[in-house]
């Protein structure tokens, strides 16, 4: 069924956004994690959204945020129990996106059992770039995603690395929670993952396809 929505601008109106944990095993080591069997999954919500132009804040309760970017995957025709064999004809196409985390919040949270909710679901914890067209990324399992933090490069990796392939990621996440139009899938980070300051200047990109860039401001205190 055609729709009146734009696509192209999912981060409006995409119902949710599905972060993959530890998609890197470069990553999942960097952290002390072990590399997992199966997808770790959580959630933002769609005020996590931000776009270029708008700063990232710092959450008031956080002291330690990290930048993990990100290669998105956007949802254009929903469905429960995608198989593998035609995940990909679900994607209408991409985004590079950051996943930021209040990596003191998230370890505190991890100690106790509790869930990541306070260090991945903030508000601008989930910059993205412009959509990207499928048809600009012919295979989303060789792409090279880079990010610079005030011109120095911290994160570059390649999905290749990835320990599951976004039709494996769609086909998983469609059996547990049904995929909709304009839905996010964030795929994971590779390594390098670093703190940012209040000032910072966040610079992304996948190669030859798209950049984008972020401040990084401290939310005030009301």
């Amino acid at each position: 069924m055609m729709t009146t929505r734009n696509i192209s601008r999912f981060w409006e109106w995409g119902r949710k956004i599905i972060c993959v944990g530890r998609n890197y095993a470069d990553h999942a080591k960097e952290l002390n994690n072990p590399v997992p069997t199966e997808p770790v999954l959580f959630l933002k919500p769609p005020s996590a959204y931000v776009t270029q132009g708008s700063p990232i804040l710092v959450p008031s309760y956080c002291r330690d945020l990290h930048h993990e970017v990100e290669l998105g995957v956007v949802i254009g025709r929903g469905g429960t129990d995608i198989p593998q064999g035609s995940a990909m004809d679900h994607v209408a196409g991409y985004a590079l996106c950051l996943d930021m985390t209040a990596r003191d919040v998230q370890d505190v949270c991890k100690s106790k059992g509790l869930p990541w909710t306070l260090a991945k679901a903030f508000n601008t914890s989930c910059p993205v770039s412009e959509f990207i067209p499928r048809e600009r990324i012919p295979d989303p399992g060789n792409v090279t995603l880079w990010l610079k933090v005030n011109d120095q490069m911290r994160q570059k990796g390649c999905t290749d690395q990835m320990v599951f392939s976004v039709p494996h990621l769609i086909s998983y996440i469609s059996g547990i929670i049904t995929l909709e139009e304009g839905d996010l899938i964030l795929t994971g980070t590779p390594r390098g993952v670093s703190a940012v300051q209040e000032h910072d200047e966040l610079q992304a990109g996948i190669q030859d396809v798209v950049t984008m860039s972020f401040k990084v401001n401290r939310k005030k205190h009301q």
